[in-house]
């Protein structure tokens, strides 16, 4: 595999030396967040959830922050392939229009704009989303509480550094400015522990569905918060990738709950007899939160990713693509108002990367353990 590496944590990696990988040993798949960062997936995930998983038939949950998000809400949809490639097309060429003298564009034109194009995007289909027939959904949020209650100017920027003090200081800690909330399709339980940090649970209905998806992309400063999503409680919700940015979540916490919840739907456990959960990621370290990002010495792996495998590129390949780096929110300064600039780098890194899903779809026919090195 001269673009894909594979990493696993301990149990993954054992019982992919006992029993290779089949489509029906997932249970989990997560979707970090990251932007345009999350183009560089697509491929892999219309292998995945357009030719791979079809070969199985147990309950998977999907879990997404931000694009993660929206990329595992397209995969819910019937014809997920075609979806996927429209949403593929639909981020690449998305384009705000920077006003005359300024360097950025409104946080709130932003919004709108976003909110408009989510809203045609899904427009009749969120019940093919929310009533998959094998797939759970869950929609990370990030709710604001005290000082960042609700978005207003300078008490939301200084609601923002005190998270970032506190959460310099432990993790856990940042719950007082910010805590988790789950929207989750068809009251399914959590595919993960809870005990890690603050942690709301609610229903995701057609009622809240486009809102909470735009929450769960709307970075601070860079997009207005959502207000009071229905059926959740009150308060500014903003990118989930703040609380949860890629997704370093207790996975073996939920084993007990997601057999038994399968059990009961299937009559086998989730996730077959190995439970892998599965974690196409453009990188390979798993940052817990985004204020994360700084913090080196929480980039490692830990028990919490025992049973995860991780597909992503080689460092080495991503120097080839275009600008030598992945696809990111830089872009949109760099290129400014040159949107033909822009789409032309980002569709070249996205055809790219279809060496990623080729490679990972050669591996499954002979899943050589030799391949897969520890996470």
């Amino acid at each position: 595999m001269r673009a894909l590496q594979l990493y696993a944590g301990p149990g993954a990696r054992a019982a992919i030396a006992k029993n290779g990988l089949q489509a029906g040993d997932i249970c989990t798949i997560p979707a970090a967040a990251g932007g345009p960062k999350g183009l560089l997936l697509g491929p892999l995930d219309r292998f995945i959830f357009g030719t791979w998983l079809p070969q199985s038939g147990q309950p998977i949950d999907l879990v997404g922050a931000s694009i993660g998000a929206w990329r595992m809400s397209t995969a819910c949809l019937n014809d997920p392939v075609a979806a996927l490639n429209r949403l593929e097309h639909d981020y690449v060429h998305q384009h705000y229009e920077l006003p005359p003298g300024q360097k950025k564009v409104s946080a709130a034109l932003v919004s709108e704009v976003f909110g408009k194009n989510l809203s045609a995007f899904y427009d009749q289909r969120v019940p093919e989303v929310l009533n998959h027939p094998r797939f759970r959904l869950h929609v990370l949020t990030s709710r604001g509480r005290h000082m960042l209650h609700t978005e207003r100017g300078l008490r939301t920027a200084a609601g923002y550094l005190g998270a970032f003090l506190t959460n310099a200081v432990h993790r856990r800690a940042m719950g007082a400015w910010l805590e988790r909330v789950v929207f989750s399709a068809k009251q399914a339980p959590l595919p993960f522990g809870t005990q890690d940090y603050r942690t709301r649970q609610v229903a995701l209905t057609e009622a809240n569905f486009n809102l909470a998806l735009q929450a769960s992309c709307s970075i601070p400063f860079v997009l207005k918060a959502v207000h009071n999503i229905p059926g959740a409680p009150a308060g500014a919700y903003w990118d989930g990738g703040i609380t949860d940015y890629h997704l370093h979540l207790n996975y073996p916490g939920a084993k007990v709950a997601i057999k038994t919840e399968a059990a009961d739907a299937e009559g086998t456990s989730a996730g077959g007899q190995n439970g892998i959960v599965l974690y196409p990621h453009f990188q390979k370290n798993i940052v817990p939160g985004w204020l994360d990002k700084s913090l080196k010495w929480r980039h490692g792996s830990t028990a919490f990713l025992d049973t995860m495998l991780v597909l992503a590129p080689r460092p080495e390949w991503v120097r080839t693509l275009p600008n030598a780096k992945i696809p990111d929110r830089t872009d949109f300064t760099h290129y400014g108002n040159d949107l033909a600039g822009r789409v032309k780098a980002w569709t070249a890194a996205c055809s790219a990367s279809q060496q990623l899903a080729d490679e990972f779809a050669q591996w499954l026919q002979r899943p050589d353990p030799a391949l897969v090195q520890p996470l």
